[in-house]
């Protein structure tokens, strides 16, 4: 789920345009979804299909790069201007464990 924060210390603010865009990303990508389930029953090329899979992994993507973006421009800033050090290392903690997730599944 992607939210807003309120602005940062400092003037920084995340936009609503990270949420409006993975928004609508995610509607292409759904049609995209679609679309390559009907090539499917229509026994289309398999090497279209997979084509098709390959576009639809990168706008994924990029729907996460967005997500990923806002997280580290929020909660992450937040937690390290913070006061709180616990705060701090949970943060860091996730995004640690977000890479390493990400390492072992290629």
């Amino acid at each position: 789920i992607i939210s807003t924060p309120p602005p940062l210390p400092g003037g920084v603010e995340v936009t609503m345009q990270n949420k409006t865009d993975a928004i609508q990303r995610l509607k292409n990508i759904e049609g995209h979804v679609r679309g390559v389930e009907r090539m499917l029953e229509n026994d289309a090329y398999c090497i279209d299909v997979i084509r098709q899979l390959q576009a639809i992994q990168a706008a994924l993507n990029k729907v996460n790069a967005l997500v990923l973006e806002g997280h580290l421009n929020s909660c992450v800033v937040d937690a390290i201007q913070g006061d709180d050090p616990g705060q701090r290392e949970v943060a860091l903690g996730e995004i640690t464990e977000v890479f390493s997730a990400a390492l072992q599944s290629k």
